[in-house]
């Protein structure tokens, strides 16, 4: 069992790698990185070249609440809100293009409903 998990995680560190050879962030387009943990899902907005965290978000954070869709339920219209109120945090930065990183996750549920929210908030990707 114990090996299974690591196994799992093992995968994915490996997806990840080869997804950030090819995704990197610019300070004209940085770069969205997603991180999914069993209970809660989280956004930051990174420029690479200075190696800083521009904007960050994730369901826990404040506001999400009011951007809650009713459509949408759970945990995946937790993730819509909270990639909307990253898109608000970005916009009020002055950042509006992005690349979006999925982390080594699947682009389905979670990470998906993050990036529709993101798109909907504003940001082009």
């Amino acid at each position: 069992m114990k090996d299974r998990i690591f196994d799992r995680i093992r995968r994915r560190n490996r997806r990840k790698r080869r997804i950030r050879k090819k995704v990197f962030g610019t300070s004209g387009r940085p770069r969205l990185s997603v991180f999914r943990s069993n209970r809660y899902i989280y956004g930051q907005i990174v420029d690479d070249h200075k190696g800083i965290t521009l904007a960050s978000a994730g369901d826990r954070s404040q506001g999400v609440a009011e951007l809650f869709d009713s459509k949408k339920k759970g945990k995946v219209g937790k993730s819509f809100a909270a990639g909307k109120l990253l898109a608000a945090h970005a916009l009020e930065k002055g950042i509006e293009s992005i690349v979006f990183d999925r982390g080594g996750y699947l682009y389905h549920g979670r990470v998906k409903a993050f990036a529709e929210g993101a798109r909907a908030g504003g940001l082009k990707f």
